[in-house]
């Protein structure tokens, strides 16, 4: 028997993608070390109002979100699948739902940024057509990051 999938879009206030944000940030702090600091700077989720969450018969297994970047497009941030729930797919139906969200605001690209720590976040970034870009904004000089833009 397999296992009912949902996605629901909300916002960051939502509980289910609090709790998945703080166990993200919580493997962040691992695998970035002293540089997490830096990066957590940037990726509060006080006001981040396109959020998805996907469940797993009725179990909340994984997150993403988009912001507003630039006037036509967005950077994809809090993306994230519990380490049991991967390898099924779940991140690339997060970010496909994302990217259709972000089409249906009007935007025609995504822009992200992801470090060279989370191999598993390039393989995702590249297998769903994202083009290695130079880093951007708070990135630029940062050398753990790698940004990754993609045409909707």
């Amino acid at each position: 028997m397999s296992s009912a999938i949902k996605i629901i879009r909300t916002d960051s206030s939502h509980e289910d993608f609090i709790q998945l944000v703080a166990l993200l940030d919580a493997d962040l702090a691992m695998r970035d070390g002293d540089e997490h600091e830096y990066y957590h700077q940037f990726n509060n989720i006080d006001v981040l109002k396109y959020t998805v969450v996907v469940y797993c018969d009725d179990h909340a297994i994984g997150c993403g979100a988009i912001k507003q970047f630039q006037t036509n497009s967005v950077e994809v941030k809090r993306m994230f699948t519990k380490p049991e729930s991967r390898g099924k797919g779940i991140a690339t139906q997060i970010l496909l739902e994302l990217e259709q969200w972000a089409k249906e605001l009007g935007f025609q690209k995504s822009v992200l940024e992801t470090g060279k720590r989370q191999p598993e976040a390039i393989a995702l970034y590249t297998k769903n057509n994202y083009q290695i870009i130079p880093n951007y904004g708070q990135y630029i000089g940062i050398d753990n990051s790698l940004c990754f833009e993609k045409e909707l």
